[in-house]
């Protein structure tokens, strides 16, 4: 977890890095584009997908815009986390039921801990705090399983809400770049004492870059969360599912 955010950090700030680096390059050569006439500004429409994001960003303004980025590396470090985590996390439940109850058939207690020590994932675990407290009778054992099934249930759900928070945080900030914007435009046409088009019509479009890449992190997240949450909802009833069958199988060997 720590290095993963650790790259994506250094990543992140390598980029923003060679985005403050490129602005006054980038910023000149916008200058020079607009002042050209039309047959010279064909050449400009053939920037690639890299250039044009990065020529936007800098229009945008490195000051918002650099927030929401940190937002999105941050969101994604976070869902690419858990989305590892989840798939270790999962387990083929029938596979290991059949496992235990043959165990307990053939060696007992200790035979079917061994089987979920040796087993990754909740279930897994879930089942060895189960047979764990066989001894102590089958109301203890249902105590057991429920409240370590809530303990694996919040080692899913971990971080998950900082995802969500910054699913909210990019578009308002860049909701609130759109505003400052269009206040900084107004303050020009009133400064100015005319309405000119084009006195305003700069300001008023790096103002709504800010609120597309915000909206844009926004999807991107929300895309990775919705998957994360339905992950985490399919291992949940994997571990309900198996905590009912657990007490069955102990309850057929008791009997």
């Amino acid at each position: 977890m720590k290095r993963l955010f650790s790259i994506l950090a250094i990543a992140g700030m390598m980029a923003f890095g060679t985005v403050n680096a490129t602005t006054n390059a980038n910023t000149t050569a916008t200058t020079t584009v607009t002042s050209m006439t039309q047959d010279d500004a064909a050449p400009a429409e053939e920037l690639g997908f890299h250039q044009e994001l990065k020529k936007r960003f800098i229009e945008g303004g490195p000051g918002f815009m650099g927030i929401v980025l940190l937002c999105l590396i941050l969101g994604l470090a976070i869902a690419i986390e858990r989305i590892i985590f989840l798939n270790l996390s999962t387990t083929n439940t029938k596979k290991l039921t059949s496992e235990v109850e043959e165990a307990l058939a053939s060696g007992g207690v200790d035979a079917a801990k061994e089987v979920c020590r040796n087993t990754k994932g909740p279930v897994a675990s879930i089942y060895y705090q189960g047979l764990d407290r066989t001894d102590e009778g089958l109301d203890a054992v249902e105590k057991a399983v429920v409240a370590y099934g809530g303990v694996q249930m919040g080692q899913l759900e971990k971080n998950v809400s900082w995802i969500s928070l910054f699913i909210a945080l990019a578009p308002m900030l860049g909701f609130m770049g759109t505003v400052i914007g269009m206040i900084q435009a107004f303050d020009k046409i009133e400064a100015a004492g005319d309405m000119q088009p084009s006195l305003v019509a700069g300001g008023i479009k790096v103002a709504l870059l800010t609120t597309v890449f915000g909206l844009v992190v926004a999807i991107i997240l929300q895309i990775f969360y919705n998957y994360i949450i339905a992950k985490i909802d399919s291992i949940v009833n994997d571990m309900e599912d198996a905590s009912i069958t657990l007490m069955d199988l102990l309850i057929r060997q008791k009997k």
